[in-house]
């Protein structure tokens, strides 16, 4: 059977965190504790996601005559168009300079 090592690289913030949950006695070493905040944060991404499938599947049961509009496509969107066009400005101005 082959075993498969991994290395990986972290921040000095991440690492830190890391070594602070081991200090704190939550986890034996800093190997156990990146291994134990991975599966805790896959577990709340898996709890989010399933929840989100259920709200979908919920909404999509609704019958058609029970669907409220939400808007003008143009108004839904606008402060996510507005927030995209302010990133993209500074690039502009420092490349026009």
């Amino acid at each position: 059977m082959a075993v498969h090592k991994q290395s990986v690289s972290f921040t000095e913030s991440a690492f830190a965190f890391a070594r602070q949950l081991v200090e704190e006695g939550e986890y034996a070493n800093v190997s156990a504790a990146v291994s134990g905040e991975l599966a805790r944060a896959e577990a709340i991404r898996n709890r989010e996601r399933r929840l989100l499938e259920a709200e979908v599947e919920r909404r999509l049961r609704l019958p058609a005559d029970q669907w409220v509009p939400v808007g003008v496509l143009d108004e839904v969107t606008r402060s996510a168009r507005d927030y995209l066009q302010e990133l993209a400005e500074p690039k502009d101005k420092v490349l026009q300079d």
